[in-house]
């Protein structure tokens, strides 16, 4: 079965939930078959420093994830979660997501039908096309 690329985001917030705004965004794009969430991961850090966390097979509705269609295969492992811990401030929380870009798929599965490989995956930061696209307008 082809497979898109596959990555890892990890969404914060500067509260103990996450925001709905957000969640329906994504939902939105997992609608319109662009991305399929793979797996997801929930920790939050009160303001005395404890560590809550809650897997995607746990109830994410208490904390506002609970729109948010998620296929689980267990691909976030300890050391993703231990780095989502060390950025976790005080009163914040985040959502570790491993999604699937679905719409790659077809182009994967052509690709692999021809005996050919992506050879390089770059993701570029969003800030820096917008740097580029302003200076471009600049010229």
């Amino acid at each position: 079965m082809p497979v898109g690329p596959v990555d890892l985001l990890v969404l914060s917030f500067p509260n103990e939930n996450a925001d709905a705004a957000v969640i329906a965004a994504m939902q939105d794009v997992v609608d319109a078959g662009f991305i399929t969430v793979l797996d997801l991961v929930f920790l939050s850090r009160s303001p005395d420093g404890e560590i809550r966390e809650i897997d995607v097979t746990e109830g994410l509705d208490e904390v506002g994830l609970g729109l948010l269609e998620v296929q689980p295969q267990a691909l976030i492992s300890e050391d993703d979660l231990e780095l989502a811990r060390d950025i976790l401030d005080p009163g914040h929380s985040c959502a570790v997501v491993v999604y699937e870009n679905s719409w790659a798929r077809t182009v994967s599965g052509a690709i692999a039908d021809a005996g050919g490989e992506l050879a390089l995956h770059v993701r570029i930061p969003r800030d820096v096309v917008e740097a580029a696209l302003e200076a471009a307008e600049m010229d």
